[in-house]
């Protein structure tokens, strides 16, 4: 009994509204600095049966006490909160790859719902929402004021029903709507395909899927490329991976180390303390990687980006990370509910913590949309060369296997360049493992 009015005790200090008007009662008093927490929580009762009794109309004692667990928690930082049991039931399916929804993930700043990051494939992705934007409106209903938990119940519902969010870019332009249609969202947490001689490897969110399709992604392709030796280098996609579970951000980056640790977590006391170090195997075989990140890449993301950073086992591209340097715990509470709590902090293996801070790329290189080409005009802007005159000498020096070698060589280069007009990051991270591979030799 004594922890259920201690969950209830900070929450409706958190969700007072003043009035011009108000009715002191005749028992208000300073508080007093030697107050114990006994006579808060008497203090609490106190208030809550007033409300009871009281107010002007008949209150539900349920949502009541809900209201108030949820305020002390959202009062102490954004990622802690309460899950009603449907809340808590969705959130496990969730890490498991798929649910119903937008395939959008979310925060609160400032009260603000802000967005983490849209998901690959998913409604909100495919209707332009993107990292950074505000939420302001759910069908016309503002989102300031609601808990992190509300502003999510608002946006769910049936799969297949219409949802329009009220979306603010930029401070200097008018907010615009965006209409979305519900879905199921499957997400494939990680593919894996080959762009030349390099092998991309985009891992979209951290669930149970996540290493167990990177890893047979990798196999696969390394197969069909004719072993690890036709491979020059790896590519993680990690752009707008918001993060998820801890335990896979810890094995994906085990898999490009062969030692040392990953990360560690810090809490209050040192049994909420833990570091988590590498084991012997690397799925690449040790060849040149290159992370890409933006500011859509959030906790796990970091976490692995970090490490393999800091063990200067990759090199980091894109833009600063979100910053999210905190670890969540979920705790399970009676009525099948249960309690998102901030637990603990985690660091690189440097020892630098990523809190507001984000992980810093090695080389900065923001992304520039693409811009649609016109065939025609591509075509006429092709250069000639001495090979297209006229009676030009043919080049004898080659023999038949050389010429393949070099016509391989400029296709690859072609589909290089078409990339840089597709996705500009991408293509530096690609060319930036050639310049690697070119410098040692390879």
């Amino acid at each position: 009994m004594k922890k259920y009015w201690m969950a209830a005790a900070g929450g409706i200090a958190a969700g007072l509204i003043t009035s011009t008007q108000l009715a002191l009662p005749s028992f208000a008093q300073e508080a007093d600095p030697a107050t114990t927490t006994y006579e808060q929580l008497d203090l609490f009762g106190d208030i809550f049966e007033r409300i009871r009794t009281a107010y002007v109309d008949e209150v539900d004692d349920k949502e009541l006490i809900r209201a108030a667990i949820n305020g002390m928690l959202t009062s102490l930082d954004p990622h802690s909160s309460y899950l009603p049991p449907q809340n808590y039931e969705e959130m496990q399916f969730d890490t498991r790859g798929e649910f119903g929804g937008l395939g959008i993930e979310v925060t609160q700043e400032d009260g603000w719902v802000k967005v983490v990051s849209p998901m690959d494939g998913t409604p909100a992705a495919e209707a332009g929402i993107q990292a950074g934007d505000f939420i302001s409106q759910v069908n016309g209903e503002p989102t300031l004021g609601l808990t992190l938990t509300e502003a999510v119940d608002q946006m769910r519902g049936p799969v297949g029903s219409e949802i329009t969010l009220t979306i603010v870019r930029d401070i200097n332009a008018e907010a615009f709507d965006v209409t979305l249609t519900r879905a199921i969202i499957k997400l494939t947490a990680a593919t894996v395909r080959t762009e030349g001689r390099m092998i991309v490897m985009r891992v979209s969110a951290f669930n149970e899927q996540s290493y167990p399709n990177l890893e047979e992604g990798i196999a696969r392709e390394v197969d069909a490329a004719g072993g690890i030796a036709n491979i020059d280098g790896f590519v993680l996609d990690l752009r707008n991976n918001p993060g998820g579970l801890l335990s896979e951000a810890i094995t994906i980056s085990d898999a490009f180390l062969e030692e040392g640790e990953i990360v560690s977590t810090r809490g209050r006391s040192d049994r909420d303390s833990s570091r988590y170090s590498a084991t012997p195997g690397d799925l690449t075989s040790g060849k040149p990687v290159v992370v890409l990140i933006n500011g859509g890449s959030a906790s796990a993301s970091e976490i692995v980006a970090g490490a393999l950073q800091d063990h200067r086992r990759a090199v980091i591209v894109g833009t600063k990370s979100f910053g999210k340097g905190s670890v969540q715990t979920i705790m399970p509470m009676q009525g099948n509910g249960a309690i998102r709590l901030t637990t603990a902090r985690y660091y690189t293996p440097s020892g630098r913590s990523i809190q507001s801070l984000g992980v810093e790329p090695d080389i900065i290189v923001e992304y520039v949309p693409p811009v649609p080409v016109d065939p025609d005009a591509e075509e006429q802007s092709a250069r000639r060369s001495e090979a297209d005159l006229r009676g030009a000498i043919i080049n004898d020096s080659l023999t038949e296997d050389e010429r393949a070698v070099i016509e391989e060589e400029r296709a690859l280069q072609e589909a290089a360049a078409k990339l840089k007009g597709q996705d500009n990051q991408l293509a530096y991270a690609i060319d930036l493992i050639k310049g690697i591979n070119v410098l040692a030799g390879n």
